[in-house]
């Protein structure tokens, strides 16, 4: 494999910063739509069990399946992220009253019913935000022939920004704004992503 040459490199780094506002947008939702959860659960031990499971499993299912798809797409791998980050960031634009109105249609069902329904409509944006680390880490090993240093780059950044999205959240975004305009913020990242990846795979489609 050759090296890589300046302008892939400032490619990828590029992509990296991106992917470190992935992660911040990411842990936005979470801690949001937890405290949104309260409405429905109270604030106890369901609705915080019921919010890092569909996480989890949602990023796992998607990890598994971001990989295969990076692997038979090889060449519109960059596409595909732009129109997950974008999907990602148009269900948060709408989850605030998604989850309210789930939340108003079941306010009779029983607690069980109710996590259950909750589990698969928050399943769809977690899916979606698991396949992005596998897609971006089949795109750098286009360039970079060590997959450690790849994942690596991209897990830290990725981290780094759900780190800092966490806290921003908790100490910032909630003093400042409310529940819905904190998800609303997440969202623009999310639509701000896909539109500098198109950006970037307009200029560099030919790498």
């Amino acid at each position: 494999m050759n090296p890589i040459n300046q302008k892939q490199q400032q490619l990828l780094a590029n992509l990296a910063a991106i992917f470190f506002i992935s992660g911040f947008s990411a842990l936005v939702y979470q801690v949001s739509w937890q405290r949104l959860l309260f409405t429905g659960f109270g604030v106890d031990l369901t609705s915080i069990t019921l919010i890092i499971s569909v996480f989890m499993m949602g990023l796992g299912v998607g990890a598994f399946f971001g990989g295969r798809i990076a692997d038979k797409f090889a060449n519109h791998i960059i596409l595909i992220f732009c129109m997950v980050e974008l999907l990602i960031g148009v269900f948060g634009l709408a989850s605030y009253h998604l989850i309210l109105g789930l939340q108003s249609v079941l306010v009779h069902a029983s607690l069980p019913l109710l996590a259950i329904f909750t589990f698969f409509l928050l399943l769809l944006p977690t899916f979606l935000m698991g396949l992005t680390l596998p897609l971006l880490t089949g795109f750098f090993n286009q360039f970079i022939d060590n997959i450690g240093e790849s994942i690596g780059t991209l897990y830290f950044y990725n981290t780094l920004g759900a780190s800092m999205g966490a806290l921003a959240t908790g100490f910032i975004l909630f003093n400042y704004l409310t529940l819905s305009q904190t998800i609303q913020v997440a969202a623009l990242f999310n639509v701000m992503i896909a539109g500098l990846i198109f950006a970037l795979y307009g200029r560099n489609h030919a790498l």
